[in-house]
């Protein structure tokens, strides 16, 4: 297990958002896997400031799993002193595929919006600043290699 950090998700990277509550803000990281990741390791990709509402967003990258797909990871966020981590607090996506779909992902790619909590609580309040996370479950059948982008859209609600 290991904690892999993309440049936008270090602890000395400035924490940006701040403004009126109803303006829309985005949060976004990526991490470039040089090797397969495996089972348990956490990416942090990037943070969201105190009082963000995350309201959605999306993971996007390479088809980093070649062959009979197996990477299986989920998308949330780690404890910030207040509220709890929830590894798939996002999304729980089960095995990735980086096939494309026809009418809705033209080329070959992962990308899944967000969802988890925002489909059965709504957009979620973060009390503190954030760190999201990716946590890896299963690594890539084959492969296992290329840029992975989290995205994440907020409004600062106080």
């Amino acid at each position: 297990m290991a904690t892999l950090t993309g440049t936008r998700g270090t602890t000395t990277f400035p924490v940006g958002g701040f403004g009126e509550a109803s303006n829309l803000k985005v949060a976004w990281g990526s991490y470039t896997f040089a090797v397969n990741p495996t089972a348990a390791d956490i990416v942090r990709p990037c943070w969201v400031p105190k009082n963000a509402r995350v309201l959605g967003g999306y993971i996007q990258g390479a088809d980093i799993d070649t062959g009979t797909e197996e990477l299986d990871m989920d998308v949330g966020w780690l404890a910030n002193g207040v509220e709890a981590a929830d590894p798939d607090g996002f999304g729980n996506f089960d095995v990735i595929t980086g096939d494309a779909v026809t009418g809705v992902k033209p080329e070959v790619g992962i990308y899944f919006n967000l969802g988890g909590v925002l489909y059965t609580t709504g957009p979620q309040k973060f009390s503190e600043d954030t760190c999201l996370s990716v946590t890896v479950n299963v690594d890539a059948h084959g492969g296992g290699t290329g840029i992975l982008t989290l995205v994440a859209f907020y409004v600062i609600d106080y």
